[in-house]
Order: C-alpha cells, then sequence, then structure tokens
C-alpha cells in the first residue's frame, strides 16, 4: 500500500511538472462554456442504465470535455486525466450528490477532510476525523458580500476506518480535479494576457 501512495505522490509532482510545460503552450483554447449555464439536457442520454462502465465513462467524459471546449487530441494529457476522474466519480459515487457530471467543475476549490494533502503530511489520516471530498463555492450573504460555502460531495465514514486503496481514489480524484481546475485557471489568464496589444510581447 505504501507503494499505491507514493505513486499518488508522484502522481502530483507529475501534475504539477505538466502544469508548468503548459505554460509554454500556446495551443489553449478559450471558446468554452460558462459550466453555470449549462442547458441540463446536456447531461441527459437515454438508456445510460444500459451501459457498461468503460461506456459510462467514455459518455461523460465526452461531455464534460465538449463542454470545457478544448481538443482532446491537441491535449491529450488533459483528456488522459479526465476520463480517469470520470472513473474516479463513478467508482466513489459522487454522482448521488452531483448528478449532472458536466458542472463538476463549477466550484472554485476542492479539499478532502480527514486525509493529509500537504507534502508533510501527504496520505496521513487524522484519527478521529470524518473523510469527506468537500467542495468550496462563493454564494452572497444577506449583505451581498461574497462568502465561502462548503458542500460535501461524498461521505466515507472515519478516516481510521477507511480502507488503503479507497482512500488512494479519494485523493486521486481530488488531485486530478485540481489537475483539471488549473488547467482553465491558465487558459483564463492567457486569455486576459491575449487581449493586451502589442501581440509580439504575449509569451
Amino acid at each position: 500500500m505504501a507503494n499505491t501512495l507514493e505513486r499518488l505522490r508522484a502522481l502530483n509532482l507529475k501534475l504539477d511538472e505538466k502544469l508548468r510545460e503548459m505554460r509554454d503552450d500556446e495551443n489553449g483554447h478559450t471558446d468554452k462554456k460558462d459550466l453555470s449555464e449549462t442547458d441540463e439536457n446536456d447531461f441527459v442520454v437515454e438508456g445510460d442504465s444500459d451501459l457498461d462502465e468503460s461506456q459510462r465513462v467514455e459518455r461523460l467524459s465526452k461531455i464534460l470535455i465538449d463542454n470545457l471546449g478544448f481538443d482532446p487530441n491537441r491535449e491529450p494529457v488533459r483528456n488522459r486525466n479526465i476520463k480517469r476522474m470520470t472513473e474516479l466519480y463513478l467508482r466513489l459515487d459522487i454522482a448521488k450528490k452531483i448528478e449532472e457530471y458536466g458542472k463538476i467543475m463549477i466550484y472554485k476549490a476542492m479539499n478532502i477532510s480527514g486525509i493529509g494533502l500537504k507534502e508533510e503530511d501527504f496520505g496521513e489520516i487524522r484519527e478521529g476525523k470524518y473523510v469527506q471530498i468537500i467542495a468550496i463555492t462563493y454564494e452572497p450573504d444577506k449583505n451581498g458580500k461574497k462568502k465561502a460555502k462548503n458542500i460535501s460531495l461524498a461521505y466515507f465514514g472515519k478516516a481510521e476506518s477507511l480502507e488503503e486503496k479507497r482512500k488512494n481514489e479519494v485523493i486521486e480524484f481530488v488531485l486530478r480535479w485540481r489537475y483539471e481546475k488549473a488547467f482553465q485557471n491558465l487558459e483564463h489568464y492567457k486569455h486576459l494576457i491575449g487581449r493586451l496589444k502589442p501581440m509580439n510581447r504575449l509569451f
């Protein structure tokens, strides 16, 4: 099990490395839809219950990729990340909380309670704590000021009772979600920079 945790740690480092490489890549797209305004019909496909897991992964991944507006052939690493994230979305039963998978990226951030994700405590359980995948969003209060709101996407019981394989899948899902979110943030800033002149100073 230690080897699995080390692979996850290596994945975390690899994702960071890929993000650094992206900063020199000029093939990004900025024409993606606003996820919060997507038509609900984009996520409903008749006969879904008749599909096996691999077919569901392919279908849901395509929906999310289309909605994000990037070409999977031009961004194969991002494409593979989405597919693996989709597999984990199904395995961890996050669909019970978020039925419309295409809206999985509308949150501002995502974290885990009960398991460490920092370098010094990566993968370590916090005894007595409950493991949950927590999405973070911002909503206006009664005065119109935006305040952070935590939303539980999945609950897995006490940390010390969680099986090692399940724990690693929870960690991996959050890391892969963060990876895709980082792509979106880079695209956003690249788009803003692209509006500046003179253009020959960009990248």
